[in-house]
């Protein structure tokens, strides 16, 4: 060994990209030699760098170099990738295949993260011809047992018996098929057809339009066949009552169903179909539960899909069809790896080779990534830092690694040597630190090491369990301290290299998942814990377990609320159902995350709080991260978890939080290394100093945490609740004494009383249903009761507002309709336009219809606007109409003030006109629903909320004294009760006295007093102005002094005798 030591130069030689400048486009790219001699090609365009590497990959084994160097491998899918690689190719040379990105499998890639769906070629069999089908090109034998696996897609708009196979022999025609079809509950089910019995239509699936993954066994010694659909056994019998086997030198179609051999098809299969396989064996449970998820089996098929293989009619057509695998990561090395193969006038040609091949490749980066790592190296290169210096000298303690390439880093056992020496030369310059660009070397090694291969290792090798998890706690310990928090500023620095901290997590999930078998041989339980990452690994065996293993963070000085996750206790018991035998959960905590990601770096999200009691700042990272991946059988999949997480962000004076269940995606935006996402995570319960969530799937969850500049203190919110309950009260109160006036009274009925009743009723137990909504909220049925019980009410409210309106516009315009009429379109808008209202909205959005912590309308969706839509069209409607009744009084009072003093008009015009505008404004404001215009600027100033809450809480009681206690009508009837009282005492003490006109009789003193100018309210409903009443005062002589009797009179047309009966006192 010479120069410097191999294990540092490795490390080293991670940021030696190039060493002089590459050229760009037009001149062709430049060769560079690396450390160890390997050459390879830089070409910059003007987004990308194109990285050419001569070494001889796998294609894992490139993509993880790729991966090494923050960048990917080459895909060809854009025009400036195809140049570029093509330049590097042409200038280098090289005409044999290597290895490119297939994007249509990438999701596939990553083996704990990806979304675990894998594109496949299908057939399509359309509707639009009954003549499709497609054979399969193969002999085959006499078959004692046999298993046929295949996935549809069936069309849902078809509902008649379909084929999905039929295999028909020279002997017999009907020897096995499978068919479906369409039952009275609309699902698809199926039956199979062996030696010509027809078994019975039990299986079943939904008819989603979904891929179903469907499997048919069958044993000619046992007589035993089954069905199986997406891995659990639908359907199974015996006694087939045949002992013969299934002849060969058949024929197997797809789509169709042959009444004779090889033709005269009839019942035809409409969807697409993919996946066929067929065993000569009887596949057992287990088998067909990994084959649905993707996962390969050891039995051998005896035929595989593959399209080369199938002849199809020309209406068949080959299709990408996208199937969710769990164990899907397999799904490729099966399939084989997307290679460059040549060139046909300047595009690529594509094709596919075996996975394990040793091909060049060409890694892709973004250009200003590149040429920062270049800088990186330059600066290393010229002043090593304290950790690089020291590595070097530990290198030489260590066993040499001889011939290492840079992409040479394959076993574990060059792994644990590198992350050994590594681990020394942290602890040994802990005090100088890590510098930006050390950062990025040792981020570089650990993604090389999470791929290292987990292969059994050699006796040769002394590697042992021991060594297994030493290995693993040095690769924990190296990324705790790039994740420390004392290198927050410095993930600044590189932020245009690595993507960010979660490219850590990432490595750390590749790396366990990798070696969870090894970890798990002689335990059931590993512990790692580091000062910021504790990471646990539990394998149970399914038919064991009783309880839902859990994993929970460090313990705090408190030791309440810790951060844990969980799955579910149904869904580990589902894969014992499906006939799986062992789990294996990976947990993994980081409490050093948050303070890595740039404050300055707003995380953006729609803000849950929108009632304008709150102005929102933005969204931060509020928590520790924690995550989960389940492996069943060593396969990993996609479950749901119920987590816990600590608030761990202090309240500043004046803001609150608001908590977001969220996970890293990793696909969100995959350039930029993922990013948060909030689908399928949902709120549990929000408590004070920590949030319970439920996801659908399992990643790396946190907590996001909504900022929110509080607009009302604590004691204004205290005190607004308070007036608020106090007002609905006195409301209350002031509606019910109002209605029972207007009922015990007498009021003479109009429609105008009519609209007031309903609009008092409607408003009276809105108000009485908001006082006891706090109490409905601990139960959620009687919460959504209540809600649209508010909401209904609360329309019906408004409604009537608006019904007022129109009553009083019909007032001031005259409008030609009668009365009936008018108030049956009065009750239709009152009452069921509310009705309809809220039905609509229960109906559309049940689901979101109630808010999470109090009985009203969610304000955070789209359900809100089913209340405040109509309340502003009310409002809008009644401002005009009260705009209106101000026009024509003002009018009216300027025209008599000139009449009744001409004088001094200028001088009476200003008070009557201020009068006239001021006194409709505030007998019409309650009732027009006016007042709730401040509701819309509650979030300007606590004062427009106090002025909110008092207008609108004290409704009623404005209610009772405008119309009520000032009430002209009621006053009168009130009136006519006293004197009919009055009159009634007269009656026990007088005698009846005739007032005719006679010479005899002393004649009376006749007094007219002049007309008593009605209310706005009396003139509405008391006619024309021609027929005002005079009062007639009568002094008879025959009573005592001061004994009077006052009376009504209108105008009589005729000469029309007016006979008036006194009482006279007797006594009395």
């Amino acid at each position: 060994m010479t120069g410097v030591p191999n294990t540092a130069l490795i490390l080293f030689s991670f940021l030696v990209v190039c060493e002089s400048e590459p050229t760009h486009g037009n001149t062709g790219p430049e060769k560079v030699g690396d450390s160890h001699g390997q050459s390879r090609l830089i070409h910059l365009t003007s987004h990308l760098a194109f990285q050419l590497i001569n070494d001889s990959l796998a294609y894992s084994r490139a993509q993880s170099f790729c991966r090494s160097q923050f960048s990917s491998l080459a895909s060809l899918d854009q025009s400036e990738d195809q140049e570029g690689v093509l330049e590097l190719l042409q200038h280098n040379g090289i005409h044999s295949p290597i290895w490119v990105r297939d994007l249509s499998k990438a999701a596939s890639t990553s083996v704990a993260l990806a979304k675990q769906y894998v594109q496949v070629p299908a057939l399509n069999f359309p509707k639009e011809s009954r003549e499709g089908f497609a054979r399969v090109n193969m002999s085959f034998p006499d078959l004692s047992s046999v298993s046929v696996c295949v996935r549809v897609q069936w069309d849902p708009e078809w509902n008649e018996v379909s084929t999905i196979f039929s295999y028909a022999s020279p002997v017999f025609t009907n020897e096995f098929q499978l068919r479906g079809q369409v039952d009275m509950q609309g699902r698809i089910i199926l039956a199979l057809i062996i030696q010509g019995k027809h078994l019975p239509y039990k299986a079943s699936f939904s008819n989603d339009g979904a891929w179903h993954h469907i499997c048919v066994t069958w044993d000619r010694s046992s007589g035993q066949w089954a069905i199986y659909v997406d891995g659990d056994r639908k359907d199974m019998g015996s006694g087939t009552d045949t002992s013969k086997d299934i002849h060969g030198d058949g024929i197997l179609i797809l789509g169709q169903d042959q009444d004779s051999f090889g033709g005269n098809f009839t019942e035809p299969f409409f969807g697409n179909i993919t996946d066929l396989n067929v065993w000569n064996m009887s596949l057992e449970t287990t088998h067909v539960s990994a084959l649905n998820a993707c996962s390969p089996i050891t039995q051998e098929a005896f035929f595989s899909w593959n399209l080369d293989h199938l002849s199809s009619h020309l209406v068949v057509k080959e299709v990408q069809a996208l199937l969710f695998c769990p164990a899907g990561h397999q799904w490729m090395e099966l399939q084989g790896c997307r290679t460059l193969r040549g060139w046909s006038d300047q595009l690529p040609l594509f094709s596919f080779t075996d996975c394990s091949d040793l091909l060049p490749f060409i890694c892709s980066s973004r250009r200003d990534r590149y040429l920062k790592m270049k800088l990186m190296s330059e600066s290393q290169s010229s002043q090593p830092s304290a950790f690089m210096n020291h590595l070097m000298k530990l290198s030489n303690k260590t066993q040499p690694v001889l011939g290492q390439q840079l992409s040479g880093v394959s076993s574990l056992a060059e792994v644990s040597t590198l992350l050994d020496v590594s681990v020394q030369a942290l602890e040994d310059t802990q005090q100088e630190g890590l510098q930006p660009v050390d950062m990025v070397s040792l981020i570089q090694l650990l993604s090389l090491a999470a791929d290292v291969p987990a292969q059994p290792l050699s006796d040769a090798t002394n590697h042992s369990h021991d060594n297994i998890q030493e290995l693993s706690q040095d690769f924990i310990r190296v990324a705790d301290s790039i994740i420390s928090e004392d290198n927050a500023l410095k993930w600044q620095e590189i932020k245009e290299v690595v993507n960010g901290p979660m490219d850590v997590v990432k490595n750390i999930d590749r790396m366990v998942t990798s070696l969870s078998p090894h970890l798990m041989a002689e335990t059931d339980c590993l512990i790692i814990h580091s000062p910021n990452i504790k990471l646990e690994v539990q394998q149970q065996s399914l038919q064991k377990i009783s309880t839902a293993p859990s994993f929970c963070g460090p313990e705090t000085e408190k030791n309440t609320n810790l951060d844990c996750i969980s799955v579910p206790q149904q869904k580990i018991q589902d894969l014992h159902t499906n006939g799986f035998q062992k789990v294996t959960l990976v947990n993994t905590w980081y409490g050093s995350l948050r303070p890595l990601f740039n404050p300055e770096e707003n995380i953006t999200m729609v803000p849950t709080v929108t009632d304008g009691s709150q102005r929102y700042l933005g969204t931060v990272l509020g928590s520790s991260v924690i995550s989960t991946t389940v492996l069943v059988d060593d396969q990993p999949i996609s479950m749901a978890v119920r987590f816990q997480l600590q608030h761990r962000v202090q309240n500043p004076t004046g803001t609150v939080y608001s908590p977001v269940c969220a996970f890293w995606d990793f696909d969100l935006t995959p350039e930029a290394g993922g990013w948060w996402n909030t689908k399928g995570c949902e709120v549990v319960s929000k408590q004070y100093g920590y949030t319970v969530c439920y996801c659908n799937h399992t990643t790396n969850f946190a907590l996001l945490l909504q900022v929110y500049e509080v607009q009302r203190s604590p004691e204004n919110e205290k005190a607004l609740q308070v007036l608020t309950f106090i007002g609905c009260g006195v409301s209350l109160c002031g509606l019910l004494f109002t209605f029972i006036l207007f009922i015990a009274v007498g009021v003479p009925k109009s429609d105008r009383t009519t609209v007031h009743k309903n609009l008092i009723v409607a408003l009276g137990i809105a108000e009485l249903l908001l006082m006891c909504s706090d109490w409905a909220s601990a139960n959620e049925t009687a919460c959504l009761v209540v809600t649209a019980l508010l909401h209904l009410f609360f329309m019906a409210s408004f409604s009537w507002m608006l019904v007022e309106g129109l009553l009083l516009w019909s007032k001031v315009v005259s409008v030609n309709i009668s009365e009936d009429r008018r108030m049956k379109l009065y009750y239709m808008i009152g009452w069921g336009l509310p009705v309809l209202i809220v039905g609509v909205t229960l109906a559309i959005s049940v689901e979101k219809y109630r808010a999470d912590d109090h009985c009203w309308l969610n304000v955070t969706t789209d359900t809100i606007w089913a209340f405040v839509g109509p309340v502003i069209f009310v409002l809008a409607v009644n401002a005009v109409v009260l705009s209106r009744v101000v026009m024509v009084t003002v009018s009216s009072a300027h025209r008599r003030a000139k009449m009744l003093s001409p004088s001094s008009a200028s001088k009476m015009q200003t008070f009557d006109l201020t009068w006239a505008v001021t006194r409709p404004v505030l007998i019409l404001l309650p009732v027009l629903g006016l007042t709730w215009l401040c509701g819309v600027l509650v979030h300007l100033s606590i004062v427009v909320a106090y002025v909110f809450i008092a207008l609108n809480a004290f409704q009623g009681l404005y209610i009772f004294l405008v119309y009520a206690v000032y009430n002209s009508e009621v006053r009168n009837a009130i009136k006519r009760i006293k004197e009919k009282r009055k009159a009634l005492s007269f009656t026990n003490c007088s005698q009846p006295t005739s007032f005719l006109p006679s010479q005899r009789a002393p004649m009376a003193s006749w007094g007219c007093s002049p007309p008593t100018p009605s209310s706005p309210e009396t003139s509405e409903t008391s006619g024309p102005a021609s027929s005002t009443s005079a009062s007639l005062v009568i002094k008879n002589e025959s009573f005592r002094k001061e004994s009077f009797v006052s009376f009504s009179l209108k105008p009589a047309s005729g000469n029309q005798v007016v006979q008036l009966t006194g009482f006279r006192p007797s006594g009395c």
